[in-house]
């Protein structure tokens, strides 16, 4: 049975259910982490709109909410319960109710072993790590109505594994020589999961046959790996060639990132559906002018 037929997530009404959401919460923050009791209930939750997993014989799974000044906080997932999509469906549900109020963007708090999950839904890394009830923690922000600047490395990273993570069944990737940001651990994290899925899928690449050996090691190792997933081409037209910039999109329609070369700026978009698809556009425009890469002989693939 899947995991999504054994849990589901509503929208809780707190004045009836508080005592479900900080069940989990005391288990999860004060038994587990040691976060003092008094500081696991504020002010805010009454004010604030909750989302609750429960499973198939209604107990309380999972607990996260969404404050008034447009802030995601006390995400917590039961131990028995991590790893099987509790955590995406609370903080789907809670993007949910920022989109109904209009707001065009939310901030979070993420404990540093979170980090990465929040970075591959969106949400951009933001100045220092910095301790919150004595415990690690990076304030990340993503916007819900338009593009976000992309302005340092851990951005980049963020920014990339987010388009990664929202694809379907095909990724189009637009690079340009060292591209250092497809070795980066939580970039390539993404591409291996999106590559190895059980579902059909294709990742698309466009890149001149020059720029192949620079590439980084770890991605040509995938590529070798999954021949029948990922397919490179290199444009041959001179007008293509001239096309100095990088970026990375896929067949969600509606978002997409640009730089992914080694400049660390860019723009990330992922609620932008015109320019997301203007993008896609262009990417198949090119593909389909351009010619298979002979250097993939000399890799074995």
């Amino acid at each position: 049975m899947s995991p999504a037929a054994i849990f589901h997530v509503e929208i809780a009404d707190y004045a009836v259910q508080q005592a479900l959401l900080h069940g989990v919460r005391h288990t999860v923050f004060v038994s587990e982490q040691n976060v003092p009791a008094e500081l696991e209930i504020d002010e805010l939750d009454p004010l604030s709109d909750h989302a609750l997993a429960l499973d198939q014989h209604g107990q309380a799974i999972g607990a996260a909410r969404l404050t008034p000044d447009q802030r995601i906080g006390r995400m917590a997932v039961l131990a028995a319960w991590r790893g099987k999509g509790v955590g995406q469906s609370l903080l789907n549900a809670l993007l949910g109710a920022a989109r109904k109020r209009g707001w065009g963007e939310i901030s979070l708090h993420a404990q540093l072993h979170a980090r990465d999950f929040y970075a591959c839904n969106g949400f951009l890394p933001e100045g220092a790590e910095f301790e919150e009830a004595g415990i690690g923690h990076q304030t990340m922000r993503r916007r819900l109505d338009g593009a976000m600047r992309v302005q340092d490395p851990d951005q980049a990273r963020a920014a990339a594994a987010a388009v990664i993570h929202a694809a379907r069944r095909s990724l189009y990737l637009q690079l340009r020589g060292n591209d250092a940001l497809l070795a980066q651990p939580l970039v390539l994290d993404a591409l291996r999961r999106f590559a190895t899925a059980r579902h059909d899928k294709q990742v698309q690449v466009l890149l001149h046959e020059a720029d192949l050996p620079a590439l980084p090691a770890a991605f040509i190792a995938l590529v070798q790996r999954l021949p029948s997933v990922f397919h490179l081409r290199e444009p041959v037209d001179p007008a293509d060639c001239q096309v100095a910039s990088a970026a990375i999109s896929n067949d969600q329609g509606d978002c997409y990132f640009r730089p992914i070369g080694a400049r660390a700026e860019g723009e990330l978009a992922l609620d932008s559906p015109a320019r997301a698809q203007q993008q896609e556009l262009l990417f198949k425009r090119i593909w389909e002018r351009s010619r298979d890469c002979n250097g993939l002989r000399v890799l074995g693939v």
